[in-house]
């Protein structure tokens, strides 16, 4: 079994190392996946136009997390490397537009377009739902096919140099040996509940936010209306009074008509509870505090400032590491030694823990001061001569 020998291989360090991946995953949830692969339950394209160009709460989630990130302050020890990953394309940078791949599709692809010497000179965020693996003989991707219009571009994991020509940076996905999985997938739900709720306010509104009621026919002979009343009756009524701009117009009832009024009760009507929660649990599946989108009964957080400072800590400079991280990997055969992060001194959300540390380490006696330099990762002083 040849599976099995790679198994083993792999366990005792042999020279391919690399167990066997399926060839095709677990769980087709993306239009972006192994060809050949299983069935499409989740429909990418749909899920970001409802739930990204169409809620508010969603796209402002994906703009606060991806423009934190993109716009974060970085340091770097090489400058070519600082400018290959900061650069911007037509206003957006490079980090912004993975960290939107990240969020929405959970995954990010990089093209590394180099030079005639072989040198990155560009680095291109390619969309990831135009992208599909293709698996090697072992099932480990060899190349990715990236196509658009009909036309289908193979981009080959390394090149004939053997250095790296894409980069694939993902979330966790646990059904899913190639894609990750996207935060836009788990708030599908959420959104789609968030949306219907606004629909129906909206149709609420345009019939003056109630039911018109009931008109009651009284004819003392006990006939009721015929057909052809009933029908003209209806019509004057849908083009007369209903929608918000007839609302609140006085109605004139011919002989035997009695108006009923058929008003909703409060528990009825009471849809902003159900958007608020639907628009904290898309918040929450984005990572972002709720408080920071501008939704009331959030007693988390003490005050914006608390919520702010959870935002980094807990959301975006995760997301930041993961990017930098395997850009640095991805990069590392050009720029082994280079370093790209965030500039954590320069968060103005993060300065009063900073200067918590800073007073910590001052005040710790049993510390020299190299010691309290290095565990504030400043450099080391240099020796006097």
């Amino acid at each position: 079994m040849a599976w099995l020998d790679q198994l083993l291989s792999a366990v005792k360090g042999g020279e391919d190392a690399r167990v066997p991946l399926a060839r095709g995953i677990a769980q087709g949830w993306t239009p972006a996946f192994v060809e050949g692969g299983g069935p499409k339950p989740y429909q990418y394209e749909r899920c970001v136009r409802e739930g990204f160009l169409a809620n508010p709460i969603a796209q402002r989630a994906v703009r606060i997390v991806a423009e934190g990130v993109g716009q974060a302050p970085t340091t770097s020890n090489n400058e070519q490397l600082a400018n290959l990953i900061t650069a911007t394309s037509a206003g957006q940078s490079l980090i912004e537009t993975l960290a939107s791949h990240l969020l929405l599709h959970g995954n990010g692809f990089v093209q590394i377009i180099k030079d005639a010497s072989g040198r990155p000179i560009e680095l291109f965020a390619l969309r990831p739902d135009r992208v599909s693996v293709v698996a090697g003989p072992d099932g480990w991707p060899c190349a990715y096919n990236y196509s658009v219009l009909g036309d289908k571009i193979t981009l080959p994991v390394e090149d004939e140099d053997g250095w790296p020509s894409v980069i694939q940076i993902k979330t966790m996905h646990p059904l899913d040996d190639y894609m990750g999985a996207g935060a836009l997938a788990a708030a599908t739900q959420a959104v789609a509940i968030h949306n219907a709720a606004s629909e129906w306010n909206r149709a609420l509104l345009e019939n003056a936010a109630r039911p018109s009621g009931a008109l009651v026919y009284e004819q003392g002979d006990g006939s009721g209306l015929t057909h052809e009343q009933f029908e003209r009756l209806k019509g004057e009524l849908e083009a007369a009074f209903s929608g918000s701009v007839n609302a609140g117009r006085p109605m004139l009832l011919d002989g035997g008509l009695r108006w009923q009024s058929m008003a909703m009760s409060p528990a009825d009507m009471d849809f902003a509870t159900l958007k608020s929660a639907a628009a904290r649990e898309i918040a929450l599946a984005f990572g972002v505090p709720p408080m920071l989108l501008g939704l009331p009964g959030d007693n988390t957080y003490a005050n914006y400032r608390e919520a702010n400072r959870a935002l980094w800590r807990l959301t975006l400079l995760p997301l930041a590491e993961k990017l930098f991280s395997a850009l640095r990997e991805g990069l590392s055969p050009w720029f082994r030694d280079g370093t790209i992060g965030i500039d954590l001194d320069r968060i103005t959300a993060l300065s009063e823990d900073r200067e918590r540390l800073w007073k910590q380490v001052s005040d710790a006696d049993f510390l020299t001061r190299s010691e309290k330099r290095e565990l504030l990762g400043l450099k080391a002083e240099d020796k006097v001569q």
